[in-house]
């Protein structure tokens, strides 16, 4: 079960509509849906949030963005992790995905950080790379030399109502994650939204006799 929801960014104005920022916006859309609200904690050098859930034996839950910068995100959650004794296994880290487009979202196991710095330096204060990671897709420039550009940049319109649909269709894998139900996550998160239906064809004009 998650106990820990953390989502990865950058603090300030500045990144806060910067497809690096995606992981932010979906535990803002999560405390949204819980009906609560992150506030600055120095304790654990984030915004954090704390919800009581009746029925959840495994203790409250946590809402966490790390306020450290992307590349220093594991000491935010290592702290906090730590201090209410939640396992590894028990976070979910929700970042941004370059080898997905707009649109999609993947949920995995543990694995590599490929390349992204916030995981990198939360499996190296966790100590292990096993915890779970919501992939939000972002589509990726095309040329790796401008990789760092375009995650500090805006998505078009288009591309940020693509990320906003795929957060609110995860969020409905939230009791399914709160129960420890991976599997049902993973069927809700991997499902394909539906496709739209195609535009019915004009209808013919009426006949007309011919005239007199």
């Amino acid at each position: 079960m998650i106990r820990l929801f953390v989502g990865l960014g950058n603090p300030g104005p500045e990144y806060e509509a910067t497809r690096h920022n995606a992981g932010f916006w979906w535990v803002d859309a999560l405390a949204d849906k819980l009906g609560t609200r992150l506030v600055p904690d120095r304790s654990y050098q984030g915004w954090v949030a704390r919800v009581n859930r009746p029925g959840l034996d495994s203790g409250p839950i946590w809402l966490l963005q790390p306020m450290t910068f992307m590349n220093r995100s594991g000491v935010s959650v290592a702290a906090l992790a730590r201090f209410f004794k939640i396992e590894p296994q028990q976070v979910l880290v929700v970042h941004d995905e370059l080898d997905l487009l707009p649109g999609q979202a993947k949920l995995k196991f543990g694995g590599s950080a490929a390349g992204h710095n916030g995981l990198k330096d939360i499996h190296s204060m966790l100590g292990t790379p096993d915890f779970w990671r919501l992939r939000l897709g972002i589509g990726h420039p095309g040329v790796k030399s401008e990789v760092i550009h375009y995650v500090l940049k805006k998505p078009a319109l288009d591309q940020r109502e693509a990320i906003d649909k795929t957060i609110e269709r995860s969020l409905a894998a939230t009791d399914a994650l709160l129960a420890g139900e991976m599997d049902r996550a993973l069927a809700t998160i991997h499902a394909q939204p539906p496709r739209p239906k195609p535009p019915r064809p004009p209808a013919p004009p009426p006949a007309t006799g011919d005239s007199p």
